[in-house]
């Protein structure tokens, strides 16, 4: 039986995202969030905005989103009440964050050079997607409570770095689900994903029947 139910929250289940950025200073940010989804080659992600990740996305317009597995959640954990914006808001104040400059020192990340964008891959994360911001949505301007405090991006995805265990034998561009096992948000927990559980008829269309555009298949771009 189905009861009417309003959660806090509505974060049924998505992949954590390590989602590195340069500062003004030049130093880097590297900040955990789970908003997010793909589409081809864009992706787009929802972040507040008054966090050192946005204000660097705005004034960047690039970023890396590094995907942890499983086997990296303890190192998450690491940044999950870590801010790099000063002073911390008060929202996060009340949460329980502090001020924190040194991300990747603190979650024991080491940050590798991209081959297309300023900010830093993580060498740890299994998955690394240089990206550049091609739109800014804000979120809620209907509600005068929510207006401007969160806002999506839009990424152009530049550049896949994948672990070559998890890609199929053979097949450098495919990613073999059965040996990927991404950490996975789910209500402020951590989860990783089981045994596959039914077939699915999807499976049978070939993959590249979904390919839309890359920088790789862009004539004359590089």
């Amino acid at each position: 039986m189905h009861k009417i139910s309003e959660p806090a929250i509505l974060y049924f289940g998505t992949p954590v995202v390590l989602i590195s950025t340069v500062n003004g200073n030049g130093s880097y940010n590297l900040a955990p969030m789970s908003s997010v989804f793909w589409l081809g080659w864009r992706c787009i992600i929802g972040l507040v905005v008054s966090s050192k990740t946005t204000e660097n996305l705005l004034r960047t317009r690039q970023c890396v989103l590094n995907l942890p597995s499983v086997k990296e959640a303890a190192a998450v954990d690491r940044l999950a009440l870590t801010t790099g914006t000063y002073p911390v808001p008060e929202s996060k104040q009340q949460r329980g964050y502090r001020f924190e400059p040194h991300k990747f020192e603190t979650a024991g990340f080491t940050p590798v050079a991209a081959d297309k964008v300023a900010a830093p891959r993580v060498l740890e994360c299994p998955v690394q997607m240089e990206a550049s911001v091609t739109a800014v949505h804000p979120v809620g301007e209907d509600d005068p409570a929510q207006r401007w405090r969160i806002v999506t991006f839009e990424l152009k995805i530049e550049r896949v770095h994948i672990e070559e265990t998890i890609l199929m034998p053979g097949q450098p561009n495919r990613v073999d689900p059965d040996q990927w096992r991404p950490l996975i948000m789910s209500f402020q927990q951590f989860y990783g994903l089981g045994e596959q559980v039914q077939h699915s008829t999807l499976a049978g269309i070939p993959e590249r029947l979904y390919k839309t555009s890359s920088p790789l298949s862009s004539p004359g771009k590089y």
